[in-house]
């Protein structure tokens, strides 16, 4: 059996986890506060935004960017701590972001709202450059969730929790995206946040099966991580690349007014054998 440890818990609905420099950040959406935890658990708010869903991403530079979803921007977190607008994103609903090696950010978004018994509609991801302009570079995805860029900035791995399966797209020098094909089927899995190692496999994590499952394109089952709740996302860190970092909470269901159960969200982790590659 594999060894799942805590880093930290007592928190809400966390999402979004990313190995920066020497320490963990993830999201705590019921909170909406962006924290970095260290190898120790002492943690620390870096960012405050009233926002469901949370997301974060890093720049090349080394800045920080959140999706402020209920007002349509993406947000820039600056050396100094404070938070501008980079980029105005035209309409609220955004999901998960991920940034590629030349600052290319993209940010995806489902068709309809799930957290208000909307009816289903496919959704998209959007493209926002360096200079901030925004454009639709995919669509007609069920659910677009986690994100991940190969090594290389070359292809774009999109987890599309709807359509049970990771989808893949090549990265134009625009950063444009073209190519579109179905890198792994996933059965029954329910994909949400997603990483990719440093041998091409991808890493997902799966709410309603409480588990994380290491794939590797076309389907097969590497390695899974049982656990005793909801994985939201995950995310390889640590010194060598090799700890596996899993945000994960006790789930009651999007149309609840508390989506998970108040204080059973944590960050766990269990080392594992390959590295972490690409982004995030």
């Amino acid at each position: 059996m594999d060894e799942v440890r805590t880093l930290l818990g007592g928190r809400g609905l966390v999402e979004s986890p990313r190995w920066h420099g020497d320490r963990l950040y993830f999201s705590d959406w019921s909170a909406g506060e962006v924290i970095a935890v260290g190898s120790d658990g002492a943690s620390e708010v870096v960012a405050r935004v009233e926002s469901l869903p949370l997301c974060t991403a890093w720049l090349p530079d080394g800045r920080m960017v959140i999706v402020s979803s209920a007002d349509g921007r993406l947000l820039r977190r600056e050396p100094d701590g404070f938070l501008v607008t980079h980029a105005d994103l035209g309409r609220p609903g955004w999901n998960d972001v991920v940034a590629d090696g030349r600052g290319n950010v993209y940010v995806n978004r489902p068709g309809f709202d799930p957290m208000a018994g909307e009816e289903f509609a496919p959704g998209a991801v959007a493209l926002v450059r360096p200079d901030g302009s925004v454009r639709e570079v995919a669509g007609d995805i069920a659910f677009p969730n986690g994100m991940a860029v190969t090594p290389g900035d070359s292809t774009l791995i999109v987890a599309d929790s709807y359509g049970g399966g990771l989808l893949a797209f090549d990265i134009g020098a625009d950063g444009g995206l073209s190519g579109r094909r179905t890198w792994a089927d996933l059965g029954d899995g329910v994909p949400d946040g997603i990483c990719v190692d440093a041998e091409n496999a991808v890493w997902y994590a799966d709410v309603p099966h409480r588990r994380c499952v290491r794939v590797a394109e076309g389907g097969e089952v590497l390695r899974v991580v049982d656990l005793d709740r909801g994985g939201f996302a995950c995310v390889l860190g640590g010194p060598g690349g090799t700890t596996l970092f899993v945000t994960a909470a006790e789930w009651r269901g999007m149309t609840e007014a508390e989506p998970v159960t108040p204080g059973s969200g944590r960050v766990l982790s269990v080392e594992v054998d390959v590295p972490g590659a690409g982004r995030p």
